[in-house]
């Protein structure tokens, strides 16, 4: 304690690059500048300087986060205690090497530096290898010192697995974690352990909605008179099985709140950034009532606390509405008190009560249902590209995947003639790299990507796939392939032949033909 102010831990992210373990985000300006003005920059950077002054020395940030790099580049250039975290989310499809060094310029430039602490990279569409490309040609900007560290934003737990074998060196992937949303406690924690990579989490208080401020009101619709961040959650909240089970999950909150803050009387209450937001009132709070020095423990404190305590997680992110309020001493509340067992398992009891989540970190943006503020990706997106280019030949559609494989032995990796497509033999090469280094599950989610992007491109997807037929090397662990065949292939059930072979070159482990019928 200091001042009468508590301190936010330190954790080491990377070697180089320790952060608070509250970040403060920023992705909130996007939404103060909705209505087409931009913060001033100068004064958004004073409102930064409590929450540095405080230990919150971390922020977050995004290329699409209105003005937020500019903001904290202004910040930052008269403050040497602070970490800037930020993001690059290109549109999707092929993105040259001068593309990507333009990004890099960018954000140098809007930051005001002369090396990114964290850049996080996302990709729209993992059947599209132009996100390997881009990693790839940021890994090389790392190498030269414009980048101390590079990370990815919802990435799910497959294709984390697969940078990180594929030699890029990633640190840390941030996405969605909360009680509402537990997909990253499953398979994205194991990846992490095992390649040392930290969790950021964002969503841990579901747009604030996990606090005080929602425990027993009515439902709220899904409309402007919304932030953003809580018409996005207001979707998780539906699909976790609607406004009356998460009321069950805020009781139980609320209980868990009670009991510690009757065990710990000192702690501030906690209503951080995101609960205040809420156009209802609560037990008699109006919007802009003060309650800081309360005692007790908040909701918030206990949902925020629940994602802190979880393994892999470095540090989660708070988002702040720069220059309209702060909740400060609120949020470093949560560090005055830690969950017992008795509250672990009521909150798992009561997550396991909700519907999960559907697929894994990130999906919300790259498959239905789009959990997103508009229910859709017409806020980030203007296309989705086909992942390789399409030629005709007669009656034919031919799709080439760019190897030299094709050119030397003169063949398509798919041909398309009326409904039937024909994807041939493929490996897990690209570019003259190998994808998945030498883990077989890696290299067949990198293959089965390259089958569904060749299937993309012709109007088709793995849905229409009524065969695969699978070559093992000699000696590999097959068991490991016809898992990671099963995950994605899992729904859809093709017919399927498996058969041991030499296949061509010895760091290629599998390769995979298909057939697809489309109407």
């Amino acid at each position: 304690m200091e001042g009468g102010l508590a301190k936010s831990p330190r954790a080491l992210l990377a070697p180089g690059l320790e952060i608070s373990r509250v970040v403060t985000g920023l992705w909130q300006v996007a939404d103060q500048e909705r209505g087409g003005t931009a913060l001033d920059p100068a004064a958004a950077a004073r409102a930064m300087d409590p929450y540095a002054d405080a230990g919150l020395t971390t922020f977050d940030m995004a290329d699409h986060y209105g003005s937020a790099e500019v903001i904290a580049g202004a910040f930052a250039a008269r403050r040497d205690d602070v970490r800037l975290l930020t993001k690059w989310v290109p549109e999707p499809g092929a993105c040259s090497p001068q593309a990507v060094a333009a990004a890099v310029d960018r954000a140098l430039g809007r930051l005001g530096t002369g090396r990114i602490d964290l850049l996080q990279f996302h990709a729209w569409n993992y059947a599209d290898p132009g996100w390997l490309d881009c990693l790839f040609e940021l890994a090389e900007h790392r190498a030269a010192g414009r980048i101390r560290h590079l990370g990815l934003t919802n990435c799910d737990a497959v294709h984390l697995d697969m940078a990180v074998r594929s030699g890029v060196p990633i640190v840390s992937n941030q996405v969605c974690f909360s009680l509402l949303d537990r997909r990253a406690a499953g398979a994205m924690t194991e990846v992490c352990r095992r390649h040392g990579v930290a969790l950021l989490a964002y969503g841990t208080l579901a747009g604030g909605f996990l606090s005080e401020r929602w425990l027993g009101c009515p439902e709220p619709l899904i409309d402007e008179s919304l932030t953003w961040s809580q018409m996005k959650y207001r979707r998780f909240i539906d699909q976790a099985g609607g406004w009356d089970r998460f009321q069950g999950l805020l009781e139980v909150v609320s209980r868990v709140a009670g009991r510690l803050g009757e065990s710990n009387p000192d702690v501030t209450l906690g209503l951080a950034e995101e609960t205040r937001s809420g156009p209802h009132v609560t037990s008699g709070l109006a919007e802009d009532t003060a309650v800081s020095g309360s005692p007790g423990v908040s909701m918030a404190n206990v949902a925020c606390r629940y994602v802190l305590e979880q393994a892999a997680v470095a540090g989660i992110i708070v988002g702040a509405r720069l220059g309209e309020r702060s909740h400060i001493e609120d949020n470093l509340g949560l560090f005055r008190f830690s969950l017992d067992d008795e509250a672990r398992r009521d909150l798992d009891a009561a997550c396991a009560a909700l519907a999960p989540i559907p697929g894994d970190c990130g999906d919300e943006y790259r498959r239905p249902p789009f959990l997103t503020a508009s229910g859709d990706l017409s806020h980030h997106l203007t296309h989705l590209p086909p992942p390789y280019p399409v030629r005709r030949s007669g009656s034919a559609e031919l799709v080439s995947s760019g190897t030299p494989w094709e050119e030397m032995a003169g063949y398509s990796r798919a041909v398309r003639k009326g409904g039937r497509i024909h994807v041939a033999g493929t490996t897990a090469s690209h570019g003259g790299r190998l994808i998945g280094g030498r883990d077989p599950a890696a290299q067949t989610h990198f293959i089965i990507d390259k089958v569904e992007g060749a299937l993309q491109s012709l109007g088709a997807g793995l849905a229409d796939v009524v065969r695969t037929r699978v070559y093992i090397r000699e000696g590999v662990d097959w068991e490991l392939v016809a898992r990671a065949h099963g995950a994605r292939f899992g729904e859809i059930r093709p017919a399927n032949t498996l058969v041991h072979a030499n296949t061509v070159g010895e760091e290629l482990l599998v390769e995979i033909e298909a057939e697809a019928e489309v109407s």
